[in-house]
C-alpha cells in the first residue's frame, strides 16, 4: 500500500484478505470490528479468497501439502498487491513464512482448549468400546488414543458445521473442536465438554489469530498497532518456536500451550505456565511435559522454549517423531 494519503478516497479501503468459510468470515468480521474505533475514515473491506484446501474438502490434508494450504493463496494475494491484509487461523499458518511476509499483529487470543463433543453426551472415558471419533489433526488422535487405545479415529474434513453435522448422523460417535472456533461462529453444542489444557493439550496457536501483511508496508502495520496484544504474540512466538524446533507442521502430532499463569488457575500469580506433548499416532508412545517461570516478560517465556525442547527430548519426543517421519514422510 502507498504511504498514507487522507486526499485519496481509495486510499482508505483496506482490503482485508480471508477464506470463505462461517468461521474464516466471523474472524474477518471480528477483525474488522476491532480495527473500527481505531482506524478514523478508514474501511476495512472482507474479500474471500479461495484456497487450495477449500477446493479439496474431502481429501485429507497430509495427502497434499498439510494445513499451509490454507492460507497458500491469500498469501499470493498479499505479495500480489490485490489485498493489504491477511487474516488467518495461527495454527493454520506453517512457521516458515513466504520471503517479504511478516505477522504484523497478534488481536487477543481467544480460548486455546478442544471441545469434545459426543452424539449422546458421552465423555472421552465412557464411550463404549470401538467407538469411532472423527479427526482429521494427528495430534487430537495421539492423544484420545492415549487415553483410550480401544477407540477408533477416521479422518475427517469440512467447516464446523459440517463436523457437527456428521456427530448428529451418527457418522461418527463423537468428535474434537477449537473452543474458539466455535465461540466465533456463535455455535455452542450441547452437550459439549471443553478439555482443560493441562489434560489435553492445544495446537500451537490455538485460538490466536494472525494479521499479515507485507514487511515493507508501513501504513497497514501501523493501522494495526492498536488491536496488538503483546502476551497472545509473545505466546504465539513460543509456540511457532518451539514446533519449529522439532521440525514439526501443522499436521505434526505435537501439542504446545503457552498460557500466563494467572489464565491457568485463576489467581493474580505472575509469569507463565507452559505445556508440550508429542505422541505417536497410535497413542502409544507419549512425550509430556509442564514447565513454570516466575519472570512475566516475554523474555522470562521464551527462556523456557530450550528447557522445555530438552525436557520433551529426554522423554523420548525425537524418536516419536524419526518414527513418523520414516513410516508416512515428513509430518
Amino acid at each position: 500500500m502507498a504511504e498514507l494519503d487522507p486526499s485519496q478516497a481509495d486510499r482508505l479501503v483496506l482490503r482485508c484478505g480471508t477464506r470463505g468459510s462461517p468461521l474464516a468470515r466471523a474472524q474477518g468480521e471480528l477483525v474488522r470490528q476491532l480495527l473500527a474505533p481505531h482506524i478514523g475514515a478508514w474501511v476495512v473491506e472482507l474479500i474471500e479468497i479461495v484456497t487450495s484446501a477449500d477446493r479439496q474438502p474431502d481429501r485429507p490434508l497430509r495427502e497434499f501439502g498439510g494445513k499451509g494450504l490454507f492460507v497458500k493463496e491469500i498469501e499470493e494475494a498479499l505479495r500480489e498487491g490485490r489485498i493489504d491484509l491477511a487474516v488467518h487461523s495461527a495454527k493454520d499458518v506453517p512457521t516458515t513464512l513466504p520471503p517479504g511476509l511478516v505477522i504484523a499483529a497478534t488481536p487477543p487470543r481467544g480460548a486455546p482448549n478442544d471441545v469434545w463433543i459426543s452424539r449422546d453426551g458421552k465423555s472421552i472415558a465412557d464411550l463404549p468400546r470401538g467407538a469411532l471419533v472423527g479427526t482429521s489433526s494427528p495430534r487430537r488422535q495421539a492423544q484420545v488414543l492415549a487415553r483410550r487405545p480401544d477407540l477408533r479415529v477416521t479422518a475427517i474434513r469440512g467447516n464446523i458445521q459440517t463436523r457437527l453435522q456428521k456427530v448428529r448422523d451418527g457418522v461418527v460417535e463423537a468428535t474434537l473442536l477449537a473452543q474458539a472456533g466455535l465461540e466465533r461462529s456463535g455455535l455452542q453444542p450441547r452437550p459439549g465438554h471443553i478439555l482443560p489444557v493441562e489434560e489435553f493439550i492445544p495446537a500451537g496457536g490455538q485460538g490466536a489469530l494472525v494479521l499479515q501483511t507485507c514487511g515493507d508496508d508501513e501504513v497497514v502495520r501501523t493501522l494495526l498497532k492498536p488491536i496488538h496484544d503483546p502476551i497472545a504474540a509473545a505466546a504465539l512466538e513460543f509456540e511457532r518456536g518451539l514446533i519449529g524446533a522439532l521440525n514439526g507442521s501443522c499436521l505434526s502430532p505435537i501439542g504446545v500451550c503457552a498460557l500466563p499463569r494467572g489464565q491457568v488457575n485463576g489467581k493474580a500469580q505472575s509469569g507463565w505456565i507452559v505445556r508440550a506433548f508429542v505422541g505417536s499416532l497410535d497413542g502409544g508412545r507419549t512425550a509430556r511435559v509442564a514447565l513454570l517461570s516466575e519472570d512475566a516478560t516475554p523474555a522470562g517465556l521464551q527462556a523456557l522454549q530450550p528447557r522445555l525442547l530438552e525436557a520433551l527430548m529426554q522423554r523420548g519426543a525425537k524418536e516419536i517423531l524419526d518414527e513418523i517421519r520414516a513410516s508416512s514422510g515428513s509430518v
